[in-house]
Parts: C-alpha cells; structure tokens; sequence
C-alpha cells in the first residue's frame, strides 16, 4: 500500500477522532451547562461544563503512555485502531446519558466518566497518526505530508461544527437534538476501522523490530533524548492552550459574555477550519522549501502581535468581525504553528521511541495547559469583570514560549528517520 493510501486512512481516522473532541467542547460551551448541572446556577454550570471537557484531558497522559508503548512494541497500526474504537463508542454513549434533571448528581458523573474514556482514547491518536505518515512520506515532502493528519483534525473540526450548526437552532436542541452529532461518531468509527485495519505496519518499524524493540520505550526517550523531549513539551504546552483557547473559549466568550448568537461563534469556528484545511499542506509545503523553524517562529511572532488586537475585534460584539478575527487567529496563525509542528516533532524522536515521545510532549502538555485553558481562561475574565485584556495577554506569554522553545531547537527538515536515533547520540550505558 502506498504512502498516500496510509496517509488517507490516518487522515480520515484522524477527522473522525477530532469530530469526536470538537463537539464535546462545542457542547461544553453551549448546551452541557444547563443539561448536566444545575439550572439555577449558571455559572457555576459554565464553570462545571469546562471542569467536565478539561476532566478529559488528565487521561490522555495515561493514555498517551499505554498506547505510545504498544505503538512502540506491538505496532503503530493496534495502537491507532483501538483508539479509535476507544474514542468513537465514549462519544456515542455521551449521545444517550439522561440529563440533570432526570437523574441528579449522576448525570455529571456519567459525563466526566465517559470524558475520561474518551481522553484515554485521544491519548495517543494523533501522535500515532503523524508517525504512519512520517515514516512512510518522501523525505523531501515530509513537512507536506506530516502536516495532512493536523488537515484531517481540522476537518473533524469542521464537520463537527457542521453537525453543531445545523442542530442548534432547531427548537428540540436543548431536549434532544444536541444529542444526535454525538450518536453520529459510530457511522464514522466504522468508515475509520475499515480503512485502518487495511493499512500494513510502519516499514521503519518493522525494520527497527529485526533489530530489537526497547523493553520501554516511553523511559529509554527520557535517558536517550531528554533534550528533545523538553523542547517538544515547551512548544506543546503552549500552543496546546492557544488552540482551546481560541476553539472551545471564545465561542462561550461571544455568547455568554457578549451576549451574541451561538451561530457567530459556531459560524467563525466553521470559516476558521475551513481556512485551516486549505493552508494547512501550504504551510507544510513552506516548511519543506525553507525550513520547519522559520515558518513556526513567524506563525508564533504573529499570533503574540495580533493577540489584543483579535479581542479588540471580538469585543466591538459586530458578527463580521467576530469572525474576521477569530479566523485570523485560529484559522492561520495557530494553523501555521500546527502544521510545522507535526513534521518537527516526528523529526525530533528516534524510531524506537518516535511514539511515546511524541505522545509524551502532547498529552502530559494536554493535561497539564490544553484542557484547564478554557476553565482558566472563563476565571480570568470573570476576575477581570468581563473584561478580555487578561486572555490576550495570556496568548502572547503563550506565544513567546512557543517561540522561544523552537528558536532553541535545531533545524530538522533534512534529517533522516531511519535509525536508532535520529538526532542525538546515545548516552554513554546500556539500551533499555
């Protein structure tokens, strides 16, 4: 099977897991405050709706580490087929919890249980996706290639906002039709499922298997490249909540604060993904001609210079500029920096251990900056009376440690994956 039949299959899989995250913050931002919490208490239903979607994202660490090691030492392929699996039957069943009302205190529960599964399951889908890809890309198009499963997240971004939109005006949203985008994740497992179970296993990884497996994988990156491993978590951590910053925050930011239509939101994420699909391998194309480092410092110098500006626009609460500036923001700036980093990271990591490390630098960050940003971010503006200037400046603090972590970074856009190690030498001791 060729290089583009695996990247079809890890794209579309990709997409599937996105649509997956996409619509439990959508749903965190709109509906899931009045059919999980208490109706009385509005902000404390907001507050709780964004501790659910951030509850997520302490499994995808462990997830990260369990899958990472079996995609390490089983195969990439299992790895990306049970996540997938994992992912699509928790957003399902999120699909037919009964609400607030009907059960009490045990409408929450279920909620954050069934977001802890779908973390686990997120916990290594895309670090897996981008190794698939990487590993059987052309060398001289690797930034292209690596950069098409961040074209298929936002393409689950899309149609899940897609879905959203489409249900949110009809007058049985808040009984039952937010329900069905959810209830519509296990068409998509099972287009998912056929098209991976069809993809063969990593050569790279079968070759590294002649050689023998790492017992441990996720340990011997932290003896072998810790380096690496530290510049990857420092660009990770930020630009992880940038992204749900601007995604999952702003939408809640445009209803619940300026009072706005959910459409204006839902309508600058749908523009804001779109334009993502379109850049994303024009991005990736750049980073092949001229390196992977300038193209993500520029994308990172932008989005800190354009952050009050983008609220400024926010704020004037008119709809066209809403959605100007959160397409600017999300729709290149993020984009830019999303794209380089899928090629950076796989460039960054030996193959014994290409993905755990990966995994490692994206969910740990995830836990500890992607999923708190939202909650994080509501605090703020509630501690500044409403005020936005605190989220701007949270953004360029956040882009500046992107930028700096990458400006530390070597230029990788003509390094070879093959090999135990693919940039730094082995510390002196036996391999684990």
């Amino acid at each position: 099977m060729t290089a583009r039949a695996v990247t079809k299959a890890a794209v579309i899989g990709t997409a599937i897991e996105f649509y997956d995250l996409a619509l439990f913050g959508l749903a965190a931002a709109i509906v899931f405050n009045d059919q999980f919490f208490p109706a009385d208490a509005p902000l404390a239903g907001t507050l709780g709706s964004f501790a659910a979607f951030a509850v997520g994202f302490l499994a995808r660490p462990i997830g990260g580490l369990v899958f990472g090691h079996v995609g390490d030492r089983v195969g990439r392929k299992p790895a990306l087929v049970i996540t997938l699996l994992l992912m699509g039957l928790a957003t399902t069943g999120i699909g037919l919890l009964p609400t607030y009302d009907q059960v009490g205190l045990a409408a929450p529960i279920m909620l954050v249980a069934l977001r802890l599964a779908q973390g686990f399951g997120a916990g290594a889908e895309y670090a897996g996706a981008l190794v698939m890809v990487a590993e059987a890309s052309d060398p001289r198009r690797r930034g292209l290639w690596a950069s098409l499963p961040g074209a298929g997240v936002q393409i689950g971004i899309l149609i899940a906002t897609l879905v959203f939109t489409a249900v949110a005006p009809l007058p049985s949203f808040e009984s039952w039709a937010w329900r069905v985008p959810f209830l519509l994740s296990l068409v998509g497992v099972g287009v998912g499922l056929f098209l991976r179970i069809r993809v063969p296993e990593s050569e790279l990884f079968q070759r590294e298997r002649g050689r023998g497996l790492s017992r441990f994988p996720a340990l011997e990156v932290f003896r072998r490249q810790p380096r690496s491993l530290l510049i990857a978590v420092a660009v990770n951590a930020p630009y992880g909540a940038i992204g749900y910053i601007l995604n999952v925050f702003v939408l809640s930011y445009v209803t619940r604060t300026l009072g706005l239509p959910a459409t204006v939101g839902l309508t600058g994420n749908l523009l804001s993904s779109a334009v993502a699909i379109a850049l994303t391998p024009l991005f990736g194309l750049l980073a092949d001609r001229v390196g992977r480092r300038p193209v993500f410092l520029g994308a990172a110098l932008a989005l800190s210079l354009f952050a009050f500006p983008m609220f400024w626009l926010i704020d004037t609460a008119r709809p066209e500029l809403v959605i100007l500036a959160v397409t600017l923001g999300y729709g290149v700036c993020v984009t830019a920096m999303f794209a380089v980093l899928a090629s950076m990271l796989t460039e960054w990591f030996g193959t014994r251990y290409r993905y755990s490390g990966i995994a490692i630098a994206r969910e740990w960050t995830a836990a500890l900056t992607s999923g708190p940003a939202p909650l994080v971010a509501s605090a703020l503006v509630a501690g500044a009376g409403g005020a936005s200037w605190p989220i701007a400046l949270l953004l360029v603090i956040c882009g500046a440690i992107a930028f700096t972590a990458v400006l530390l970074a070597p230029e990788t856009r003509a390094r070879n994956l093959d090999g135990r190690l693919s940039q730094e030498p082995a510390r002196s001791g036996a391999v684990i």
